[in-house]
């Protein structure tokens, strides 16, 4: 029975939305919050002729308790699947048409509401055609506040994904890629200076690059992990003026390998623009910081804006 009933409301589904594009009507969608309607009247919902009006609830409803007082000859049958009550009049109601719905959720919970002409909706001519119902202001608000949160995650993901999309087809993560790879005479950039170092259980090769008249720097890290117990993996790394988030520059950043394990090695390279050594004071020098995955800094590498410059 129930499969019947949620094939039919399918179907009138598909004809209401069929037949309210004809008539050119936008789709109304309102929050009808109970709490907020005196218990001596019933909350209205206002429909028009051959036009589906959905009831979204909070709680499923009850198919065998669900009803409306003289429906027939006025509307297709009320139609209750899971949270949803759908309610299809066959042509336009009166003024003086109002019906009496009650729908009774599953646990037993009894919602009366008017369901009327559009035009008693104070001279708008509207159709609810869906009607979200909560029980309280607190329930409403909890469900907004749960949206917004969902659209910032998609927005913020979604300009995460454009962000990744630019860094495939910009230029500078183009050098990095190649620097990293070891083929450094494919890229515009001469080797200026040349380190080599031993931190603890890490092996530390630097090399620094300016590049060639295109007004960029270059910086290879090679890391040998000679005798840590466990992979090295990157946790972040920073470009700033003075070695703080808060004077964070932008860069390019390519790594051959996700993690380093033991007795392996890896690299990393990182190419900055020009316009990340400026300030509002002219041309300042920068620092590259490495940090593992640990939290503690692998690395600091002094960039002078002379680099850039050449």
């Amino acid at each position: 029975m129930r499969k019947k009933l949620l094939l039919r409301s399918t179907l009138l589904l598909v004809l209401a939305s069929a037949v309210a594009v004809a008539r050119g009507r936008e789709p109304i969608e309102r929050a009808l919050i109970l709490s907020e309607h005196p218990r001596s009247e019933a909350p209205r919902v206002y429909v028009g002729g051959r036009i589906a009006t959905l009831l979204r609830l909070e709680k499923p409803c009850d198919p065998e308790r669900t009803a409306m007082l003289g429906w027939e000859g006025h509307f297709e049958p009320v139609v209750c699947a899971g949270r949803w009550v759908l309610l299809y009049p066959l042509r336009d109601l009166t003024r003086d048409n109002q019906f009496l719905l009650r729908v009774t959720l599953v646990d037993g919970t009894e919602l009366p509401f008017i369901v009327t002409s559009h035009e008693q909706f104070y001279g708008n001519r509207e159709v609810d055609q869906q009607v979200n119902v909560f029980a309280s202001r607190e329930d409403y608000d909890a469900v907004v506040a749960s949206l917004y949160r969902a659209l910032q995650s998609e927005r913020e993901l979604r300009e995460e994904v454009e962000r990744y999309q630019k860094e495939e087809n910009s230029i500078d993560h183009a050098y990095a890629t190649l620097l990293v790879n070891g083929e450094v005479r494919q890229v515009p950039f001469k080797r200026k200076d040349l380190y080599e170092l031993s931190d603890g259980d890490m092996g530390l090769k630097v090399e620094i690059f300016a590049g060639k008249g295109n007004g960029k720097a270059a910086v290879v890290v090679q890391l040998a992990n000679t005798h840590r117990d466990k992979p090295w993996t990157l946790k972040e790394a920073r470009v700033s003026s003075d070695s703080t988030s808060r004077t964070a520059r932008s860069f390019a950043l390519r790594m051959n390998r996700a993690e380093i394990v033991s007795g392996a090695s890896g690299s990393l390279a990182v190419v900055v623009d020009r316009s990340a050594f400026v300030s509002e004071k002219g041309m300042v020098g920068l620092v590259l910081e490495i940090f593992r995955d640990d939290g503690l800094q692998q690395l600091a590498v002094s960039l002078d804006p002379r680099l850039v410059q050449e």
